[in-house]
């Protein structure tokens, strides 16, 4: 299982959710997608982007106004 990290930090909605969905295209089923966001509207975004693309929200932690969020892509 691979890892990869992307740094978003800065970005606005749509454009953390678009890039990690262009990242998360070039892995594997079942590989991590760590992303770092300050977007205060990201925790909700990627709850839904998850709902709607069947990946799967693994964590989502705040700490010093930065999201620290997983996704693992669907099988």
């Amino acid at each position: 299982m691979a890892s990869i990290a992307l740094d978003l930090k800065g970005l606005v909605c749509p454009l953390p959710v678009l890039r990690a969905n262009k990242a998360i295209k070039a892995l594997a089923p079942g590989d991590l997608l760590e992303i770092a966001v300050t977007d205060p509207a990201a925790p909700a975004d990627f709850r839904a982007y998850c709902e709607t693309t069947g990946h799967e929200l693994l964590d989502c932690r705040e700490d010093a106004d930065v999201f620290a969020i997983v996704l693992r892509k669907r099988p």
